[in-house]
C-alpha cells in the first residue's frame, strides 16, 4: 500500500533529512520518519491532523524561550 502513496516533506527540512513524510488518503493522513520509509507509519483522522496543524499555528506546541 504504502508504494503507491505520495509522500512529502516540508521545504524547510534540513538536507540531513532529520523530518518526517506525510500522505494523504480518503479520511486520513500517514506519518513516517524519512529516514525510514518502510518502518512504522503512524495514521492520523484528518479530524486529529487539521486539529494538530491549528494547534501549530496556533503557537500551541511553542516551547517557551526558544
Amino acid at each position: 500500500m504504502h508504494a503507491t502513496l505520495t509522500w512529502r516533506k516540508s521545504t524547510r527540512s534540513a538536507a540531513a533529512g532529520h523530518c518526517v513524510e506525510v500522505a494523504n488518503v480518503p479520511a486520513a493522513v500517514l506519518l513516517r520518519d524519512s529516514k525510514d520509509v518502510d518502518g512504522p507509519v503512524l495514521t492520523f483522522a484528518a479530524t486529529e491532523w487539521t486539529g494538530f496543524i491549528a494547534g501549530i499555528r496556533a503557537g500551541e506546541f511553542d516551547r517557551p524561550g526558544v
